[in-house]
């Protein structure tokens, strides 16, 4: 039997990986379309289908409806499939299937794995999926019996609806998704340590990013082992969290409308919640509608920076703001080259660190610009969607289910963007890479 082969014009792994995506959004915005998936009459409106299937296949988490009440638990659970699938990403999904079944890895499979996994040698693609099933399943798992046990001990009264909360919000915990089953997010869990601070490491854990976790796994007592990714990677991210943990404290702690009301351990935990979230949690216990603008600005910041790379987080990733500092340290020191530890960074990895950056200012500023035009909102809640959509966050001031149809799609092509890789989506299109045979005769334009 002859095999079916892809036209060339989508065969290469760079595209297949957003077609891919966009496949499982429309699959999933179908599913969201049947009548038994929204307990309005009829079926759920299109946009807000596109827009929570988008939403849910990048793991972001914003929401134009109410997540407990607009959806049906059929609803409910195809929302917690799309997370699902979306955050392992769709050809992972498929290949640790494979494996598990004794299925091969053909060389195009590998390739597409090794462009959405982010791994730079071909051959550790299959081990790799397969301490990723292993390290994913086993943390929902732990995060989901944790959460049970304190959900059937205060909240709910039956064991069913205990596993179906704290299995859901495992999920979203580790995928870094926003969605939740209550109206208010986490607001009727504020301060209960028990609850926020597992699923705040759920949220940490699954923003450092596979490879990372799959070092980790293999030789977590050994950092001066690790490679420099892995070091940039998990220092980076400790950090962010005190820093942003330690001045949403300070920002917020006299605020009565978010931390002001708590007792002082409670504000602790919502402190540590404050630092977690917006490093692509999208989940809140507050509302940060009703926070400072010095820690709305906060806020913002971290959630452009984003988790670990080849993560459910998003952003420009912390790698990549780290390794931009690097740049900026050599170049004031005049240095020749740009290292790290007892490693140099080559050339090609400073330009695609400094393309992101670049293209990802370019697309949230852009997009705050149409938001603007399309909305009678804030700049600064605006420009919190914005970065929230592009960072697959899924934190929001509250304006989302307000935005007009045409505001959502954009928000809706913004998180698509976001969640495939700014270099990612371009190289869709720019497939050639070209090789030189020439040099052309230098020239110093004035920098500054």
């Amino acid at each position: 039997m002859s095999r079916v082969r892809l036209p060339a014009v989508v065969s290469h792994p760079v595209r297949l990986l957003p077609l891919s995506f966009l496949m499982l959004i429309l699959v999933g915005t179908l599913l969201l379309l049947i009548p038994a998936a929204t307990t309005q009459s009829g079926s759920a409106g299109f946009v807000d289908a596109l827009f929570t299937a988008t939403s849910a296949v990048t793991v972001t988490g914003l929401a134009t409806v109410d997540t407990s009440a607009y959806w049906t638990p059929a609803g409910q659970g195809i929302i917690l499939f799309l997370v699902q699938v979306g955050g392992l990403g769709i050809v992972a999904i498929s290949t640790v299937l494979g494996l598990f079944i004794g299925g091969r890895l053909g060389l195009r499979t590998r390739l597409v794995a090794q462009t959405e996994m982010h791994v730079v040698n071909i051959g550790e693609v299959r081990p790799l999926f397969r301490r990723v099933a292993v390290i994913m399943i086993g943390f929902q798992l732990a995060i989901a019996a944790l959460l049970t046990i304190r959900y059937r001990e205060e909240y709910f009264e039956t064991w069913a609806d205990a596993l179906w909360h704290g299995y859901f919000d495992a999920v979203m915990a580790f995928n870094n998704a926003g969605f939740s089953l209550n109206a208010d997010s986490l607001t009727t869990y504020a301060g209960d340590g028990l609850i926020i601070l597992p699923i705040c490491l759920g949220v940490f854990i699954g923003a450092m990013g596979f490879p990372v976790l799959a070092e980790l796994f293999k030789d977590w007592r050994n950092p001066d082992r690790w490679t420099i990714h892995t070091r940039l990677t998990v220092w980076g991210s400790i950090m962010l969290l005190v820093i942003g943990a330690a001045a949403f404290m300070a920002l917020e702690w006299s605020n009565p409308a978010t931390l002001g009301a708590l007792p002082w351990h409670e504000r602790i935990i919502s402190g540590i919640e404050g630092g977690v979230m917006p490093r692509s949690g999208g989940l809140n216990s507050f509302d940060w509608g009703a926070v400072q603008g010095e820690t709305l600005s906060m806020g913002t910041v971290l959630m452009f920076i984003g988790g670990g790379s080849a993560s459910t987080a998003g952003g420009i990733k912390v790698t990549t703001f780290l390794l931009l500092g690097f740049v900026i340290l050599a170049e004031l020191r005049g240095d020749p080259e740009v290292s790290i530890g007892n490693r140099s960074i080559g050339p090609a990895v400073v330009r695609t660190a400094l393309s992101i950056a670049l293209i990802s200012v370019m697309l949230v500023t852009s997009t705050t610009w149409l938001l603007m035009l399309l909305t009678d909102f804030s700049f600064e809640d605006v420009l919190f969607e914005a970065t929230s959509a592009f960072a697959t966050a899924g934190l929001s001031t509250g304006i989302t289910p307000d935005l007009p149809h045409s505001a959502k799609l954009v928000l809706a092509a913004l998180m698509f963007i976001g969640r495939v890789g700014t270099i990612t989506a371009a190289s869709a299109f720019v497939l050639r890479r070209r090789v030189t045979r020439y040099h052309l005769p230098e020239e110093q334009p004035i920098i500054g």
